[in-house]
């Protein structure tokens, strides 16, 4: 093999290592939290809307959103802290409140009327901001965003979650079950 030769492989072999192991380097597997949120509670945070009945109490009873800060503001009590917390423990909050001089034995229940939107961005018919429903998939939330566009790797998707305060982002099958607020991000295929 010729010096030319010899450094046109050298070259190329150097190429292919930089491009592959820059590949490498931007996949990242779902961490195991990903999965293990999925079996707690749901926990609350800015933007869900929660219908709050207080029995026998109709001017109490209606719906109430968390706010940026993570409370939602509630007659008679004031601010109710709302974010990170699960529905029994917005119950038990309010219940306690109401019974400190406004309400003999309140009977609260809390569900969740609206939660948090999703986000699908990359190779998908129209990126945007889509209404979240208990049970969705990655797949779910593609085809609600048009589906795939013609160049979109269509096996796995990387999904930015917010888990315990950290930001963290995985790739997961489009199988996936999803959370509120994660945003999904569609890949260019190579070939």
């Amino acid at each position: 093999m010729n010096r030319r030769a010899f450094f046109v492989s050298c070259v190329a072999t150097t190429l292919s290592a930089t491009v592959l192991s820059g590949c490498a380097s931007r996949y990242a597997p779902a961490p195991a939290a990903f999965h293990e949120i999925l079996q707690q509670p749901y926990r609350l945070d800015a933007g869900d809307r929660m219908r709050v009945t207080v029995f026998e109490q109709t001017d109490l009873t209606n719906t109430y959103t968390v706010d940026k800060a993570g409370y939602i503001a509630f007659p008679l009590v004031g601010s109710v802290a709302a974010r990170g917390r699960t529905i029994k423990e917005i119950e038990g909050d309010i219940a306690s409140k109401l019974s400190e001089g406004f309400i003999r034995n309140p009977d609260v229940s809390v569900e969740v009327d609206r939660y948090r939107p999703i986000f699908v961005m990359g190779e998908v018919g129209t990126s945007g901001q889509y209404t979240y429903v208990p049970g969705m998939t990655v797949q779910n939330a593609i085809a609600i965003a048009g589906g795939y566009s013609p160049r979109a790797h269509q096996t796995d998707v990387d999904i930015t979650r917010q888990i315990n305060g950290k930001v963290l982002t995985g790739r997961v099958p489009i199988t996936d079950p999803l959370m509120p607020s994660d945003t999904i991000f569609v890949r260019e295929r190579l070939f």
